[in-house]
Order: structure tokens, then C-alpha cells, then sequence
């Protein structure tokens, strides 16, 4: 956990990579269910609303729940740093800092660099007592918001724009699988892993999880 107690500005590469797989495949289970042989207008009006509540439904709980796990985050950095500050002895403040940063840094950190990381935090002007929500923690569970919410779209455009369910599921389902694909790319990139291998592998995952979700009734 960093030092820092400064709120997270946006999200990492890999959380908006997350947020629209899981709202792809949220989607999916929509369209996926959707009996083309003997779906009306009525039924696909009815799917859209279905697709479109679930993922604002969502969308708004995974915006909670990363504005809980920001406010956490910046809690934990904030009450290790007054821990720092408040150490009874150097050798403590020290140990503190190192397990404050990550594995890989901290092990190659001489006692010296460590201390100075020690003094400069004492250093510091008083911090507050406690965390509090700031505007920027907001702004991230917004954006959380929109990347769930939003990716419905592009799969549920073709259902509101043709009126043949049976072209439209085909138009839907290339367009997801190229969202997926494009997330397994990004995931690729993220990881250090083959972009094109990664993107075929989250297609297949996407419709393998799709077709769980549905077979379970979700």
C-alpha cells in the first residue's frame, strides 16, 4: 500500500479493461437469451429494457463499491502514515515503511534509504485525522459507472435500429465479440502477453461465460 493518502485521479488500464468485460458479458446474457425463432417486437423491447436496467443496475453498484475500496485504500495509506510518524523508535518506523511499499522495492532498499523515507514522512506537515471522500473518488466511480453502463450500447443499437431480430442478433453478437476481442488486446498489452492470442482468448472466455450465465439462469 503507497504512503500517499492521495485519492486515485482515474482508473488503471486494467480496471476499464474489467468494467467492460463484465459489462459485455452482462449484456450478452440479455441478447443470448433472446429466442429469435418466435421473439416479437414486444420481446425485444422487453430484452433492451432488461439489458439496459441490469447493467445501470450495475454500473451503479460497481461505482459503490470502488468508491468504498478508494476511501479504504486512502484510510489504510493515511492511518500507516500517522503510524510512521508515531513510531516508538526508528527501527519500527522503518519496518513500517517497508511494508507500506511494494515487495519488489522494498527489498532492495538499504536501512539508510529506508530511514530517510522515515524522516522525510515525519517531515510532513500534521495530516488529518481521518480520510474523507474527495471529489476525485467521485469522479472514479462515475467513470466506473459509465464503462459498465455505456458498452451496452454498441451490443443493444442493433436491436433498437433493424427490425429483423434475426439480422440484428447477428449484427450484436459480431459487434460484442469485437469489444471482446479488443479488451483481450488491451489485456494483452497490460499483461506483456501476445495481443491477438490474448484477444482470441477473451472471446472465447466472454462467450464461455456468457453461455454459464444463462445455462445457471443469470
Amino acid at each position: 500500500m503507497p504512503l500517499s493518502a492521495a485519492a486515485p485521479t482515474r482508473l488503471r488500464p486494467i480496471d476499464r479493461v474489467s468494467e467492460v468485460l463484465f459489462g459485455l458479458i452482462m449484456v450478452m446474457t440479455f441478447t443470448g437469451s433472446l429466442s429469435i425463432a418466435e421473439a416479437g417486437r414486444e420481446d425485444v423491447r422487453t430484452m433492451l429494457i432488461g439489458a439496459l436496467g441490469c447493467n445501470l443496475a450495475w454500473g451503479i453498484i460497481d461505482g459503490i463499491l470502488y468508491l468504498m475500496s478508494a476511501f479504504a485504500e486512502k484510510s489504510e495509506a493515511l492511518m500507516t502514515l500517522h503510524a510512521v510518524r508515531q513510531a516508538r523508535d526508528a527501527e519500527d518506523g522503518r519496518r513500517l515503511v517497508a511494508e507500506a511499499l511494494p515487495s519488489v522495492v522494498s527489498s532492495i532498499l538499504t536501512t539508510d534509504e529506508l530511514d530517510t523515507l522515515r524522516v522525510r514522512l515525519r517531515e510532513l506537515p500534521t495530516p488529518a485525522a481521518n480520510a474523507q471522500i474527495e471529489p476525485a473518488m467521485w469522479i472514479g466511480a462515475l467513470r466506473v459507472f459509465l464503462w459498465v453502463f455505456l458498452i451496452t450500447f454498441p451490443v443493444a443499437i442493433p436491436f433498437i435500429v433493424m427490425h429483423d431480430a434475426r439480422f440484428a442478433l447477428r449484427v450484436s453478437n459480431g459487434i460484442a465479440i469485437g469489444l471482446l476481442f479488443l479488451a483481450g488486446l488491451a489485456y494483452g498489452r497490460i499483461t506483456g502477453r501476445r495481443p491477438w492470442a490474448m484477444g482470441l482468448a477473451m472471446v472465447s472466455i466472454g462467450i464461455v461465460l456468457v453461455g454459464l450465465t444463462i445455462a445457471l439462469g443469470g
